[in-house]
């Protein structure tokens, strides 16, 4: 039995949260799985809480997302992008986003529990190094509290980040190298990977509502040009503080009316604005909220 199978068969036997840390392609998803099947296979029930808004499992793009599993089975990748639980970021990057990245994941881990999870496996985003790469695993295991951090690494990129968790919190550090095994994307396949999944989620039947302006956050500035929101990623908001789903925003050059398009089946009563566009070919396109709005 090599090193990972002693971690995953350790891991799945605790109760608990448990994060994963780790750079890009280091098999974070793939090992968390693994745990959780196991853990399954002892009667836990485990949630799955995928935080990486670029390539994400549970979920579309921007959102956070979390599965209740309780049968091996949902641990299969289709099952899995169907998340019981959605928070909208509205962004593929992690840069500029640091609030709603710790919030939702905090936000989803008390859905998890008040929902009966006994194990929670946290996978994180890739980015791991640097002054923001730093901040902002620091902030979210401040609020999560890991009782397990398990890190996956090449050579020794996650010492910096190990160093911060052993002085500032009381989880258990287990370091394990990347496996032999995990296959590296290039940029140009991850971006494929976001094409197919935005594809997937608005697969038809879509819905169409027609929007008020006056239903977003942040709210729109006076004499707002509405073509501007054309294609543009929005969060929709149950009234309740609960995610329905996500779509996005269609606006024909010289009509008045603005409509929401997303296969949720439920109206919302609020959306959130996102700094993405999704065109035609369901690629996502980076958008500057703040010089839509003309602010800094």
């Amino acid at each position: 039995m090599d090193k990972h199978e002693e971690v995953v068969r350790s891991v799945a036997a605790r109760e608990g949260v448990v994060a994963l840390l780790g750079g890009l392609d280091s098999g974070k998803t793939t090992l968390g799985r693994l745990i959780g099947r196991v853990a399954i296979t002892q009667g836990r029930t485990v949630a799955f809480i995928d935080s990486d808004v670029s390539q994400s499992t549970v979920g579309p793009p921007s959102t956070i997302g979390m599965k209740l599993c309780r049968e091996p089975v949902d641990f299969q990748w289709d099952r899995m992008f169907e998340a019981d639980v959605l928070y909208f970021v509205g962004s593929v990057t992690q840069q500029g986003h640091l609030l709603s990245l710790v919030s939702g994941t905090v936000n989803l881990l008390r859905q998890a529990q008040e929902a009966g999870a006994d194990l929670i496996i946290l996978d994180t985003s890739g980015l791991v190094s640097g002054m923001y790469g730093q901040m902002l695993k620091y902030h979210k295991l401040e609020l999560t509290r890991p009782d397990i951090v398990i890190g996956l690494e090449r050579g020794e990129e996650l010492r910096p980040l190990f160093g911060i968790i052993q002085r500032f919190f009381a989880a258990e550090v287990i370091s394990l190298p990347v496996h032999p095994d995990v296959v590296p994307t290039s940029i140009d396949q991850r971006a494929e990977i976001r094409e197919e999944s935005m594809r997937r989620y608005f697969a038809e039947p879509l819905q169409r509502w027609r929007v008020r302006p006056t239903v977003f956050m942040p709210t729109l500035p006076d004499l707002f040009d509405l073509h501007d929101l054309d294609h543009l990623l929005v969060g929709m908001s149950d009234g309740k503080g609960a995610c329905l789903g996500i779509g996005f925003l269609e606006h024909a050059a010289g009509e008045d009316v603005l409509r929401l398009v997303s296969p949720a089946a439920e109206a919302p009563k609020a959306l959130k604005l996102g700094s993405l566009r999704l065109d035609e070919d369901f690629r996502l396109k980076r958008v500057d909220l703040g010089g839509l709005f003309g602010t800094e």
